[in-house]
């Protein structure tokens, strides 16, 4: 992975979950809905961060 990355993908929420990717892709656009983004519009790390509660330098060092 990139380091300095900005978006995060369903895959990565796999990755740091542990969960289904079905699961991350519902969660993505449940943030994104909460956002008021449009479909084609990326979640960020900050913004994912964020609405899950986890500390974004620990999102970044698992990433």
């Amino acid at each position: 992975m990139l380091k300095n990355r900005i978006v995060i993908y369903p895959k990565d929420v796999v990755q740091l979950t542990g969960r289904s990717e079905r699961y991350s892709q519902k969660l993505i656009n449940k943030i994104k809905e909460t956002l008021k983004k449009a479909p084609h519009q990326f979640v960020t790390l900050d913004e994912f961060a964020e609405f899950v509660g986890i500390p974004k330098d620990d999102l970044k060092k698992n990433l």
